[in-house]
C-alpha cells in the first residue's frame, strides 16, 4: 500500500507533539534535496530547494522577498519547478520580464493565504464546509481545498487543479505546501 507525503506528514506532526523519538526528521522535511529548517522563514529555506529555483528567481523578480521573509505567518503552496514547466512555452520567462511585474506578483500572491494553516486544519476546514475549504489567497480572490483519499487538492479560480505532494513544511513565518501545478488568479 502506497503511503502519501499527507500521511507521513500528518504521522510527524502526531510524533512531533507527542516528543517522539522521529520527532526532529518530522519537523526537518527534505524537500528538493534540502532539509526545511523550522527555525528559518520561507525565502531562507526556499532558495536552499534545487525543486524551486524558479518560485525563487520570480519571488525576486516580482520584489516579494522582504515580504516572504516577514514575521506573516504565510501559508505558501510552493509549485515545484516541474510545475512551472507546465506552462505554455515562454510564459515563465515572459513574466519574468519588468514590464510583467504586476501579473507575476498577482500570481505568486495567490499562492500565499495570510495565516498558518497546517494540512490537518485544512482537512479540518473542508469537512466542517460539506467537503470543500474556501481560502481568501493575499491577491484577493478565493481558492478552494479539499481532499480524496489521503491527498489534499486545490483548485483555483480557473478551474485549474493542484495536488499537494509535500504537506506541513514549517518556517519561522508560517508553513509551505509543495504543490505540483501552478494556480491562476
Amino acid at each position: 500500500m502506497k503511503v502519501s507525503t499527507l500521511t507521513i506528514a500528518l504521522a510527524g506532526a502526531l510524533l512531533s507533539v507527542s516528543g517522539g523519538a522521529m520527532a526532529q526528521a518530522a519537523t526537518d522535511p527534505m524537500v528538493g534535496g534540502a532539509a526545511m529548517s523550522p527555525s528559518k522563514d520561507i525565502i531562507d529555506n526556499a532558495v536552499n530547494s534545487k525543486d524551486h529555483t524558479t518560485l525563487v528567481a520570480a519571488v525576486k523578480a516580482a520584489g516579494l522577498v522582504d515580504t516572504l521573509k516577514g514575521p506573516g505567518p504565510f501559508t505558501v503552496f510552493a509549485p515545484t519547478n516541474a510545475a512551472f514547466a507546465k506552462l505554455p512555452a515562454g510564459t515563465v520567462d515572459t513574466l519574468l520580464k519588468p514590464e510583467n511585474k504586476a501579473d507575476l506578483t498577482k500570481i505568486l500572491t495567490y499562492h500565499v493565504v495570510p495565516g498558518k494553516l497546517n494540512a490537518a486544519d485544512l482537512i479540518a476546514q473542508a469537512k466542517a464546509n460539506g467537503g470543500k475549504a474556501m481560502l481568501t489567497t493575499v491577491e484577493g480572490e478565493p481558492l478552494t481545498a479539499w481532499v480524496d483519499g489521503d491527498s489534499v487538492y486545490l483548485q483555483d479560480a480557473k478551474g485549474g487543479k493542484a495536488m499537494v505532494t509535500i504537506a506541513d513544511v514549517n518556517q519561522s513565518n508560517g508553513v509551505i505546501h509543495v504543490i505540483d501545478t501552478v494556480l491562476m488568479p
